[in-house]
């Protein structure tokens, strides 16, 4: 194992935070270059950082970063010292990097970016590539245990998968990112199945007819509805609770989650079986699960008596799960904030979401260079017979969905903000008054 002086920073005369952060960003205009080679010469020069801790795996199409935050809270409660990598982050970049529910900070960040720049250069990385580098050397630095590890697109070909990682977890596979991943919903899953490993443990929650395939990896894999199953005991506004079982349990282990939905619950049943795969005892799963924090995905706010509903829905599977957690709520139908990338399977999305809704604001994403136009959207809803209304940017959408009556006259139904994490990244630093970074947003 290397020596900790390998993670040195250099001293003397390198940029301000701001200046590396302008250089990161700016790379993204390279786009994405699936393969492994960079990020394992990446991690090389940085002295293996990503030896010096554990780490799991979480692979899917849905519900990654939801499992991530689960299985970490799980981790943490059981008294490990825990790192949690996700992406894309809402507000600020920092918010990718967390060690024991704490983001980075701007020090530590800077320590990160000065270590690991010089050496991304050198090998050409590109943006996640270095994302998942910074994660890596952020995590050893911080001398974590564990490392939970979201990964960033299909899963044989992403920089994740340079992890060795001891436990492996594909939520489920659907339509997304056809462009790079395959056409076919077994296509993809053959990509996502990349991230497990011959002989370690497995988890999945994906559909009895992907197991064969997902089985050809050889790893131990436990699936939802075969080695381990769920039953939903109450589901509302404050999340769900659930009942679990699993091989070798004596009884089953109520457990709940701040997670809303039926989807909720499959996710926190996904991470409390990793995590009780890992070793950790039943009722530090419990406990972790139910301090879950997971913002801008099915996340209520209440901001000045009005109340809204944040989440990202960026796919027909995503808008599918929003549309039966608003079901299952019995909420009346609701005022909707809509925007989205352009390359998303839109037409599908709004079929999806369109019964469940009074009327929508459409928008986009200020800092998306992939966001759609509202004129785009629109006769999309249009030919579900939705009323629309146009907004440019997210504050003038808010505007419009809150009139200054809001304050004393709160909806009989939450605004929903959906069809894309950036968006609702945006929306949500405008409620809670936060400042965002003003830096254009690929990945």
């Amino acid at each position: 194992m290397p020596a900790k002086a390998d993670l040195k920073t250099p001293a003397g005369g390198d940029p301000s935070l701001a200046q590396h952060l302008d250089w990161l960003y700016s790379i993204q205009r390279f786009g994405m270059q699936p393969g492994l080679e960079r990020i394992e010469a990446l991690l090389a020069r940085l002295g293996r950082p990503e030896r010096r801790f554990r780490s799991v795996l979480i692979g899917g199409t849905n519900g990654k970063g939801s499992v991530a935050a689960s299985l970490a809270a799980a981790l943490q409660e059981a008294g490990h010292r825990t790192g949690l990598f996700t992406s894309p982050h809402l507000t600020h970049f920092a918010e990718r990097f967390r060690v024991d529910g704490e983001q980075a900070e701007g020090k530590e960040l800077l320590a990160a970016l000065e270590a690991v720049r010089p050496h991304a250069e050198a090998v050409g990385a590109t943006f996640f590539e270095v994302v998942t580098a910074l994660g890596c050397w952020l995590f050893a630095r911080a001398e974590v245990e564990w490392a939970v590890m979201e990964v960033g697109l299909g899963g044989r070909l992403d920089a994740t998968n340079a992890l060795s990682a001891e436990l492996s977890v594909i939520t489920n596979v659907g339509l997304d990112h056809t462009d790079v991943l395959g056409d076919s919903v077994e296509a993809i899953a053959a990509e996502k199945a990349g991230i497990l490993r011959a002989g370690r443990p497995a988890v999945t929650a994906s559909t009895p007819a992907l197991w064969p395939l997902l089985e050809q990896s050889e790893a131990d894999l436990w699936t939802l509805g075969r080695e381990f199953s769920f039953r939903v005991k109450e589901l509302g506004l404050q999340g769900a609770a659930l009942e679990l079982c699993w091989p070798g349990a004596t009884e089953p282990l109520l457990l709940r989650t701040p997670l809303l939905g039926t989807h909720g619950a499959a996710n926190a049943a996904l991470a409390a079986v990793a995590a009780l795969r890992l070793g950790v005892e039943a009722q530090a799963v419990s406990r972790g699960l139910t301090q879950t924090h997971w913002p801008g995905r099915l996340e209520f706010l209440t901001v000045q008596g009005h109340s809204w509903l944040l989440d990202g829905a960026h796919n027909p599977d995503g808008a599918q799960a929003l549309a039966d957690t608003l079901d299952l709520l019995e909420l009346p139908p609701v005022r909707l904030i809509f925007g989205t990338s352009a390359d998303k399977a839109v037409e599908e999305m709004v079929q999806v979401l369109a019964p469940r809704v009074s009327d929508v604001i459409l928008t986009q994403a200020q800092w998306s260079p992939r966001a759609a136009e509202p004129s785009f959207l629109r006769p999309l809803w249009e030919a579900q017979g939705i009323p629309v209304r146009e907004a440019a940017l997210p504050v003038q959408a808010l505007a419009l969905a809150a009139p200054p009556s809001w304050s004393t006259a709160p909806a009989a139904a939450p605004t929903v903000v959906c069809g894309s994490l950036y968006l609702v990244g945006e929306v949500r630093g405008l409620l809670l008054e936060q400042t965002a970074e003003k830096r254009e947003r690929w990945q």
